[in-house]
């Protein structure tokens, strides 16, 4: 099985504790090997909010991520949420017109700046000045060489409240002497080597991303928006990451993707979508992982069965089916128990009494799904028993599931 793969390490304070991490790129090697800095970035700001997790990834604290121009001036930043990132300008960004206003917009909409890994000089104090007000931090990257009068341009900088981080610390003679300048917080192998987090690479196709964009900005109808999320397992797992996130506030528990799809609205699910392309998270041709067909068998067979027993259900009543399958596996794709994930998770009672306890009917129907995929027919036959189904139906809607979960795995990219 394939992963996904992310490096964060930690930036401390003064008294060694952790205030924040950098959140690092790594590709299927391990390695931070980019085609492009943009890339990076999307990636590792995509990878917290729909893979790992913000509050797995980072607890409390927020995620340093480097950026570049183009970055920077691409509209869809608006669309990063504010209170998980700090956007680390790399030095290649030239502090243009066009740049500096971008910086004073994403402030005033309180988001956290910070200068990425300088040579703290007279000409990149001079390069930064008129920025000074928009920023929070700037990072001293002691491997560059440390400047004559360097105290006093941290000093300077402490009286536009922007503290200094000393990064690239190596032992502890450039710790202490990042003390004795005045810096604030510190990173570098000193502390700690950066820590390789894993997870399970799962990645819908790009058409399909595109296609989900399109119906999201040419106002279809939301029916059709979600069929087309629910025949999209990939896409719906990490929607429901995203949400865990806790970008979101919501005062209703979920009870279906449609559900989702309202609270959150059109134009952030459809800036959501983009940045998955920018990420480059999405796969080029359709490959769906066994996870992600595992899934989807479920899904139909949890909406089929729900409708056989019972024909005048409702859409959120069958959302709440598909909600069950869809989340049944989802321990699996974090690799976290159940138990933590669904107490994290803002969704019904009914959804998650369901996959927990198998109760309700829906819970039935659950553990009937387990049940067929253990080929265990007694339990088949017991069901069809209960709920006064004539004989053979269960298997007739487990080969319509199985249909339905091949042609998901032979359809066109």
């Amino acid at each position: 099985m394939q992963n996904v793969y992310l490096g964060r390490q930690p930036i401390l304070d003064a008294d060694s504790k952790i205030r924040a991490y950098e959140i690092l790129y790594r590709d299927s090697s391990k390695r931070s090997n980019i085609h492009g800095d943009r890339q990076a970035s999307a990636s590792v700001i995509t990878n917290v909010l729909n893979r790992f997790g913000a509050k797995a990834t980072l607890g409390d604290k927020r995620a340093f991520v480097k950026i570049d121009e183009k970055f920077l001036l691409n509209d869809l930043i608006f669309s990063v949420p504010d209170q998980f990132f700090v956007f680390a300008l790399l030095e290649s960004v030239e502090m243009t017109e066009r740049v500096i206003e971008r910086i004073h917009q994403l402030y005033e909409k309180n988001y956290v700046l910070v200068i990425n890994d300088i040579k703290l000089d007279d000409a990149s104090m001079e390069k930064y000045r008129e920025i000074f007000p928009y920023l929070s931090f700037i990072k001293v990257d002691f491997s560059k060489g440390l400047s004559y009068g360097l105290e006093y341009m941290i000093l300077e900088l402490k009286s536009h409240n922007v503290r200094a981080i000393a990064t690239k610390i190596e032992n502890a003679r450039d710790y202490n002497q990042a003390r004795k300048l005045g810096c604030d917080w510190f990173q570098g192998y000193f502390f700690a080597e950066p820590k390789i987090l894993q997870n399970v690479k799962y990645e819908p196709t790009q058409m399909n991303v595109l296609n989900l964009y399109n119906l999201l900005i040419d106002d279809t109808n939301l029916d059709d928006i979600t069929t087309e999320f629910e025949n999209n397992p990939e896409i719906t797992v990490q929607l429901l990451q995203f949400i865990n996130s806790g970008a979101f506030h919501f005062q209703n528990k979920i009870s279906s993707i449609h559900h989702v799809l309202t609270l959150v609205g059109r134009k952030p699910l459809a800036q959501w979508l983009m940045l998955m392309i920018y990420s480059k998270s999405s796969a080029k041709s359709k490959e769906h992982t066994p996870l992600m067909l595992m899934i989807k068998s479920r899904t139909e067979l949890m909406e089929s069965i729900l409708k056989t027993i019972n024909p005048e259900a409702r859409s959120n009543m069958l959302g709440e089916a598909y909600l069950v399958g869809v989340l049944s596996l989802i321990d699996v794709v974090f690799g976290k128990k159940m138990e933590d994930i669904l107490e994290n998770i803002h969704i019904s009672d009914v959804v998650k009494n369901a996959i927990l306890n198998e109760g309700e009917t829906l819970g039935e129907i659950y553990k009937l799904v387990k049940g067929i995929e253990a080929f265990d027919t007694d339990a088949e036959a017991a069901f069809e028993t209960r709920y006064g189904l004539e004989e053979g139906t269960v298997k007739e809607l487990i080969v319509k599931s199985i249909e339905e979960t091949n042609k998901f795995e032979n359809s066109a990219a």
